[in-house]
């Protein structure tokens, strides 16, 4: 995972460009990660998702097009179906939530929300 933060990113989404507008303000050095360009691997995935202390389920973006086509909100949320979504999200980026930062703290954030654009000040060391 990255020394420094790195927000995997999507230029057209409000919430995403405010997230890089934060870091940007605080001074953060940080690598951008347009995700939807460059997708995760299930690994990156399972690491990340490590480092959110989340479930693939939990960084789903279940409204979108894709999602209603898979089926998504009827799959399990169990263990014995979590690869089965970490496969889905790996397959469809566009699924994963956003912004994601990865903070250098070796920690991770979901931020769209102004509580946690602020633990980003905290987490890039500002």
């Amino acid at each position: 995972m990255p020394a420094a933060p790195e927000i995997w990113h999507n230029p057209r989404c409000s919430k995403s460009r405010a997230a890089t507008t934060h870091l940007d303000g605080i001074g953060a050095e940080y690598t951008v990660r347009r995700y939807l360009d460059d997708p995760p691997t299930a690994d990156e995935l399972r690491a990340v998702l490590a480092r959110l202390d989340r479930e693939p389920w939990e960084i789903t973006r279940t409204g979108e097009a894709v999602a209603k086509e898979l089926g998504l909100r009827d799959w399990p949320r169990t263990e014995a179906a979590r690869e089965r979504w970490i496969t889905a999200l790996a397959e469809h980026p566009v699924l994963i939530e956003r912004p994601i930062v990865l903070t250098a703290d070796g920690g991770a954030v979901v931020a769209r929300t102004p509580e946690a654009l602020a633990r980003l000040g905290s987490a890039a060391g500002r």
